[in-house]
C-alpha cells in the first residue's frame, strides 16, 4: 500500500470518516473462498444465552457476563460455563419459544451468504452459542457447516452443563485454518465477528471485518461495518450491487 503502512491509513479513516464501512487491504481485494462467521449479534440480531435466560427470569445477570467476556474483561470459556449453569432446570421448551419469538436474522445475512455461494464460496456459521440455535439459523441463512456448543439437556430440562468440548476462541481459528488448509494454496479468507472472542479467527482470515463490534474486536479487524447492514460487505468485497442474490 503506497503511502503509509495499512495501520496509519486505517487510522486516519477512521478519524475522518465516523461511522464507515471500510476494509483496508495490501493486495487487490478479492471475492473469498471461504466466509466464516460468528453467529449472535452478527448473523442475528441478539445474543442466544441473554434470550434464553430472560425465560428464567434471569437476563440481567446472565447478559452482564455476556457483555463482559465479549468486551474481553472475562475468559470466555469460564464465563459460558459461569451463564449455562444459572440456566439449569429451564425448561426444553424454552429454546423453542425463544428461537419463535427472539431470534431474527440481521438485515443483509442471508443475501450476503447467498451471494457468497453463488460465487463459489464454502460458508461456515462458527459460534460460542449453542446448536440448538445455530443449526436452524444456518438453515435459514444458507450456512454450510456449523460449529457451536450444545447444551445439555436431560428429562425435558436443561441440566445447567454443555455435552461436549466448548466453541471457544481457539476452535473458531482452528475451523478457519482447517477449511484454510483444505481449499489449499492460494484459498482467500473472509472471517466477521463482534466480540473479543472472534479476534483470534479475524486475524487469522485474509480479511477479518469487525461488524458493529466491541473496541477490541474492531481493533484487530482489517476493517469494520459501522454503518450499513451485512450487504455493505459485499460492497467492501466489490461485488456489483446487480450481481447480490435477493433471499
Amino acid at each position: 500500500m503506497p503511502h503509509g503502512s495499512p495501520a496509519a491509513v486505517r487510522a486516519v479513516l477512521d478519524e475522518c470518516f465516523q461511522p464507515s464501512d471500510l476494509l483496508i487491504s495490501d493486495r487487490p481485494i478479492a471475492v473469498p473462498h471461504l466466509f466464516v462467521s460468528d453467529m449472535d449479534s452478527t448473523m442475528i440480531a441478539a445474543e442466544c444465552i441473554d434470550e434464553l435466560a430472560d425465560f428464567a427470569g434471569i437476563k440481567d445477570q446472565i447478559a452482564e457476563i455476556t457483555e463482559r467476556a465479549m468486551q474481553g474483561e472475562l475468559d470466555f470459556a469460564s464465563a459460558l460455563t459461569e451463564r449455562v449453569a444459572l440456566l439449569k432446570d429451564l425448561g426444553e421448551e424454552a429454546i423453542a419459544r425463544c428461537l419463535a419469538e427472539r431470534i431474527a436474522p440481521m438485515p443483509g445475512a442471508r443475501t450476503l451468504v447467498a451471494t457468497l455461494k453463488a460465487r463459489g464460496c464454502f460458508t461456515v456459521l462458527v459460534t460460542g452459542g449453542f446448536h440448538q440455535f445455530a443449526d436452524p439459523v444456518a438453515e435459514q441463512l444458507g450456512f454450510e457447516r456449523v460449529v457451536a456448543n450444545r447444551l445439555a439437556v436431560h428429562g425435558g430440562k436443561l441440566t445447567g452443563g454443555l455435552s461436549g468440548a466448548i466453541t471457544d476462541s481457539s476452535v473458531k481459528r482452528a475451523v478457519l485454518l482447517e477449511e484454510m488448509a483444505r481449499l489449499g494454496a492460494g484459498a482467500v479468507s473472509l472471517a466477521t465477528g463482534d466480540g473479543a472472542n472472534d479476534i483470534p479467527m479475524i486475524e487469522a482470515a485474509t480479511y477479518g471485518l469487525a461488524y458493529y463490534a466491541k473496541p477490541k474486536a474492531r481493533a484487530a479487524a482489517d476493517g469494520w461495518v459501522d454503518r450499513g447492514d451485512l450487504t455493505s460487505v459485499l460492497t467492501l468485497l466489490g461485488v456489483p450491487r446487480d450481481e447480490w442474490v435477493w433471499e
